[in-house]
């Protein structure tokens, strides 16, 4: 783990150093498709995207654009405790400073996980970091959604599966003689292997409500698992990384059936749209990831069945896609709608949607933002080529009133095109 800038600056040398071995090995090996070669590779892969990861990590904290919420055990605690720092912008010194204690003993304690530390100053420290011994933590009490994460398969909670809801939905059947537990056990392990919950694959959250993390967790495997039924049925495309497309997407929200569509259309562009109610308690509205050959996944819950709702959520998501996925935060993301706080990176998404739903010089031009009546809203959505409640929508949430324009939301109008599917 990064604790310090200085450390910090070794290891983005460190990583520039990996990137330009790995590009020796796959330049200059007279057979790169060799089992020695593809050992060497392979091995400084690993060794690039979990220093990918130290660095993410670190540098996420210190800037303070998202909030940690780690799920691990009291045994954990020193690393939590040292997030809690960064996360608070705070050095080794100043630390040291509050504490009434030399800047040294600090560096200790943490370069040795505080290995030595009196409980009492362990609780000291907590409360200074303002770290509660319930395994979790923000860094700005205004600021929702963390990020969570396991560090095996080992440390999931499995007795605290919804198993009865996951069989009962038919996600999985116990063998015979297996117990519920042990069955929702395989199943994740089968369907997405131990590295779901893992560095690599941290849970970004976004929303006013604490999820359940473990709901939050069998949620993603379903969706993972659906994904994996519908590319086994078909050949999936590679993705289209060029964003343009997204402009005709969003033009089907002109027509009526304009989701069930989008989803055809997300596919030939190599994205998988997955449609799966939310667990009790996870609080999701949709979510992006990457699936298991890499193609990106959107996933929507339909909690609210609603045209306006589901265009910008699918376009919130597509906004982690094209600006996150792929740029080795090594997030997967989980979306309830709602303010972004001061977090950047779904600030960014949403500035997405909002962009490509309607141009910001479009957005200018409707009338209907201060007419406030539905002959204006379809004046201006008929102008734009979008549904009506993609405007209604936006109008509602600016002005933060969802009493006006209800009968333009297209309430009703998405799970009946999904029912099938």
């Amino acid at each position: 783990m990064i604790l310090s800038n200085k450390q910090l600056s070794v290891a983005k040398r460190e990583l520039e150093r990996l990137r330009a071995a790995l590009d020796q090995c796959q330049t200059t090996t007279d057979d790169p498709n060799s089992w020695i070669a593809k050992i060497e590779a392979d091995a400084l892969k690993s060794q690039i995207a979990d220093i990918e990861v130290e660095i993410q990590e670190y540098e996420l904290l210190r800037d303070r654009q998202i909030a940690f919420s780690e799920s691990y055990s009291l045994a954990d605690l020193p690393r939590i405790l040292v997030q809690a720092r960064i996360a608070k912008g705070w050095s080794q010194t100043e630390l040291a400073a509050m504490l009434d204690m030399k800047q040294q003993q600090v560096q200790r304690y943490e370069a040795n996980g505080y290995l030595g530390a009196s409980l009492s100053r362990l609780i000291e420290l907590a409360d200074v970091l303002g770290v509660q011994v319930a395994q979790s933590f923000s860094s700005n009490d205004e600021q929702s959604g963390g990020v969570l994460t396991w560090r095996s398969l080992d440390d999931v909670a499995w007795d605290k599966f919804p198993v009865k809801e996951m069989v009962r939905r038919s996600w999985f059947k116990p063998e015979l003689g297996q117990s519920l537990v042990a069955g929702a056990r395989a199943y994740v392990e089968t369907v997405a292997g131990g590295a779901i919950a893992g560095a690599h694959h941290r849970k970004k959250l976004r929303g006013k409500n604490l999820p359940d993390e473990i709901a939050l967790l069998a949620w993603q495997v379903r969706v993972l698992d659906l994904a994996r039924q519908k590319t086994n049925v078909s050949q999936l495309p590679d993705f289209d990384h060029n964003e343009n497309w997204v402009k005709e997407l969003v033009g089907l929200s002109a027509d009526d059936e304009g989701p069930s569509k989008a989803a055809d259309m997300l596919w030939r562009h190599g994205v998988v749209l997955v449609i799966e109610p939310h667990l009790p308690g996870s609080y999701l509205d949709g979510a992006a990831m990457l699936s298991l050959s890499d193609n990106p996944i959107v996933a929507l819950t339909l909690r609210f069945d609603r045209l306006d709702n589901f265009w910008f959520v699918l376009l919130h998501e597509l906004g982690h896609v094209f600006r996150h996925l792929f740029d080795h935060t090594h997030f997967d993301f989980f979306d309830e709608e709602g303010p972004t706080g001061d977090d950047i990176l779904e600030k960014e998404a949403d500035n997405f949607a909002l962009d490509m739903l309607v141009p910001p010089e479009s957005w200018a031009a409707c009338l209907s933002r201060f007419a406030l009546s539905a002959d204006a809203v379809r004046l201006d959505a008929e102008r734009l080529n979008i549904h009506p409640s993609i405007l209604a929508g936006r109008i509602r949430r600016e002005r933060n009133d969802y009493t006006i324009l209800t009968d333009l939301v297209g309430q009703g109008e998405v799970h009946r095109q999904f029912e099938e599917g």
